[in-house]
């Protein structure tokens, strides 16, 4: 059964993406400069959302540090695309033995929580930046996309037009692009769309745990990272607010996500015998 597209999610989610793209515009403080007077402060006139426990205005730190979550979401997203788009096609085109091997050390990757291979790795590098972490959720985010890669290509590896290109001598650039990732692209995107959120909230728990971005590095995680001391002083929205704005962003990612997992099977279905169509006119 097919899902009704989630306008709202949609729209939503848009407005967060453009609300930060246009931070410059939209902020009323510079999100770096610290008010010593207003440390605390509750959300009023003068700040709409109130300030942070180092007088930061947290409207403006919210539509700077969105920018940097959103930037580490998607770039982690698209290296662990690419390993698994490679890993799982030399997988599905690799002898049995070959095969097997590579789909053992992908189980054994699997079987270790990814929070704590991030954090393990992430603690091994040292000092947090935005590249390190993009890097590290990257390379540990891309298992099980690469198993559906896999599993998609050995499917489709013995059409006549992949056996046909091989022949002509097609390098394995050339048949990966133009033979198989159109057989598996529309099988594996819901999966691309929700592994930004998952890197998002990756990132928001490392710094949570103090193995994130240094509080002058705002990111939605780097706000989050002082929430415990807000706690204690009785400033609610220090925490409550940036963990909303993130909560809607992870339930919009994930509600367009899930739109994409229910009808996946029917577009494969449809964008597979539309190229065979292509490849047999």
């Amino acid at each position: 059964m097919k899902k009704k597209m989630p306008y709202v999610a949609v729209a939503t989610l848009s407005v967060i993406i453009l609300a930060t793209l246009l931070a410059d515009v939209i902020a009323p403080y510079d999100p770096g400069y610290m008010d010593l007077s207003a440390i605390s402060t509750s959300p009023g006139k003068d700040h709409v959302l109130g300030t942070d426990t180092m007088g930061r205005d947290l409207f403006s730190a919210i539509l700077y540090g969105g920018r940097i979550s959103l930037v580490i979401g998607i770039a982690a997203t698209g290296i662990s695309t690419l390993i698994a788009i490679l890993y799982g096609t030399i997988a599905g085109l690799a002898p049995a033995a070959l095969d097997d091997v590579l789909m053992r050390f992908t189980e054994i990757i699997m079987s270790i929580p990814s929070i704590l291979l991030v954090i393990f790795i992430q603690a091994a590098i040292g000092d947090a930046t935005v590249f390190s972490i993009i890097i590290v959720i990257g390379a540990t985010a891309w298992p099980s996309v690469a198993k559906i890669v896999r599993n998609e290509v050995k499917q489709i590896r013995n059409r006549s037009y992949v056996l046909a290109a091989k022949a002509m001598g097609g390098s394995f650039f050339y048949i990966l692009r133009k033979h198989l990732m159109p057989g598996f692209m529309s099988t594996i995107m819901f999966m691309i769309v929700s592994n930004i959120g998952s890197a998002i909230m990756t990132e928001a728990t490392l710094s949570f745990l103090g193995l994130g971005l240094p509080l002058d590095e705002l990111s939605w995680g780097s706000l989050l990272s002082i929430s415990q001391r807000a706690i204690l002083s009785g400033a609610w929205w220090i925490l409550l607010i940036p963990g909303t704005v993130l909560t809607v962003t992870l339930i919009c990612i994930m509600d367009v996500g899930e739109y994409l997992r229910v009808n996946n099977k029917r577009g494969a279905v449809i964008a597979r015998n539309g190229f065979m169509k292509r490849r047999i006119i």
